[in-house]
């Protein structure tokens, strides 16, 4: 398997949401299959399948999370001495030259993304387009809604 970039804050919200579904949920669906177990006949019981579709979606993410975990690159972006070059884990300032608008993002892992929060995944086209750029430079987005064209204001490692 091949291995998926994260950012420390990244892996650290997986690892918690696996603490929780190993130490919570889990333990909560099996009480709640012990349950409707304990209310008789299992064929027509409309609580027990609920709890085990539940169970299922409880296991199911339990072995993404550790599956990504385990094949995850976890990057420390303060760490990163890229000189100025766009790199996993880099907040970029964009200005957009057609408009003027100024936007922030940081490129992240997949798992990681979160449009509202700035947090761009590195596959989508925005990212592909800055990755191995520097400050100063220009790029072309290809993206769903057209070509867009962002000058690189600055490039931090944070």
């Amino acid at each position: 398997m091949a291995t998926i970039p994260i950012t420390l804050r990244g892996s650290e919200k997986l690892k918690a949401e696996l603490h929780r579904l190993k130490t919570v949920d889990r333990p909560a669906v099996i009480n709640a299959i012990a349950e409707a177990r304990a209310q008789g006949d299992i064929s027509e019981n409309a609580e027990y399948d609920a709890a085990k579709d539940r169970q299922g979606f409880i296991e199911g993410r339990i072995q993404e999370i550790e599956g990504k975990l385990s094949a995850s690159l976890v990057i420390d972006p303060s760490t990163i001495e890229a000189d100025g070059k766009v790199v996993f884990g880099s907040t970029v300032t964009l200005e957009d030259e057609a408009s003027g608008d100024s936007v922030t993002y940081q490129i992240v892992g997949e798992d990681e993304a979160d449009l509202k929060l700035g947090l761009i995944n590195i596959a989508s086209p925005i990212a592909r387009a800055l990755i191995g750029k520097f400050e100063g430079d220009s790029a072309e987005v290809h993206a769903p809604g057209g070509v867009k064209h962002y000058e690189i204001v600055s490039v931090r490692y944070i």
